[in-house]
């Protein structure tokens, strides 16, 4: 922020050390600055903490962001199916992150929570999120753009580029994934950017760390979702800004009036890009300092030519 390269807005932890045992000063780190309460990939196993943090975040007027999946079902290291069953990998099953979707609904019904559900991965969790948010509560979700692209095929024979958390799905989760955030089901589209030391990828698939670099390849990949799916443009840039936005709601405050959007007398967040300008996808290419991505070797399309954040020009060829 102070080198002007980017504006941050950061989650604080829901519970201290992210250990799920004892809630954290929530008022206090909104007022550093937070904008809602995660746990990252450390889902809370104890109930009671996590009514607890639900009703004190509602009773201050915070957000929680959650991944659903229940820890006791989600140990896994690929999605379960034919595939992972022949690979003789771990499985993740699609009920890990349905029953820990119904957890966190159940929750956020009985404390009136403002949640957002994070990289929601299985159709069934689309069809449930649907029946949620038709029931009128107040939940968002978002989707990475590797749940977007790719399925447990993509695993190939044993690349750990594509271990991941959550695991690639079928390809019938993709589809529905790809149609939910169409429709605005799902509200955004997220990198999901957890870069990876090579080492930490050059090992057996299951004993590899799950993630991948994302960041630089978001914008590309909302735009090849649309084009593939005959999308309009104006919906693959609102679910990377507008959309987003959105989600943080008041949490922004004053910043809401102008975040993710154009707006006259707003401040200037821009990014000038070439839809038409491609480029194939290499490690040399990222500027990240994990180079680790199930996306290396694809030709894509879209190349950012200037970035403007907060009135600063941060980045132009």
């Amino acid at each position: 922020e102070q080198a002007h390269h980017a504006r941050l807005f950061p989650l604080g932890a829901l519970t201290r050390a992210l250990e799920g045992k004892t809630l954290t000063e929530m008022a206090e780190l909104t007022h550093a600055g937070c904008v809602g309460f995660s746990q990252a990939d450390h889902p809370v196993k104890d109930t009671g903490v996590l009514q607890r943090a639900m009703q004190y975040a509602h009773s201050h007027g915070l957000s929680v962001w959650l991944q659903p999946m229940d820890s006791w079902l989600g140990g896994g290291v690929a999605a379960s199916g034919p595939l992972a069953t022949r690979m003789g990998l771990a499985g993740v099953p699609v009920i890990a992150e349905t029953l820990g979707f119904h957890r966190l609904i159940e929750l956020a019904r009985s404390t009136g929570v403002r949640l957002h559900l994070t990289k929601i991965s299985a159709a069934a969790t689309v069809e449930l999120l649907r029946q949620a948010k038709a029931e009128g509560l107040p939940v968002t979700a978002d989707v990475s753009v590797q749940s977007l692209h790719l399925t447990d095929l993509d695993m190939g024979y044993f690349d750990s580029r594509a271990r991941l958390s959550p695991p690639l799905r079928q390809m019938r989760d993709r589809d529905a994934l790809r149609a939910a955030l169409a429709d605005g089901t799902i509200d955004a589209l997220v990198s999901d950017h957890n870069p990876v030391h090579h080492n930490a990828k050059d090992l057996p698939f299951a004993d590899a760390e799950p993630g991948a670099t994302a960041i630089e390849l978001l914008l590309n990949l909302a735009l090849k979702w649309a084009e593939e799916d005959g999308v309009p443009r104006q919906r693959a840039i609102e679910v990377v800004t507008a959309a987003p936005a959105r989600v943080l709601g008041t949490a922004v405050g004053t910043l809401q009036a102008s975040l993710g959007q154009l707006v006259e007398g707003g401040v200037a967040d821009l990014c000038v890009f070439d839809p038409a300008a491609e480029w194939q996808v290499s490690p040399a290419a990222l500027r990240s300092q994990g180079k680790s991505t199930p996306f290396e070797g694809m030709l894509l399309r879209g190349k950012v030519r200037h970035t403007i954040s907060a009135g600063y020009l941060t980045h132009g060829e």
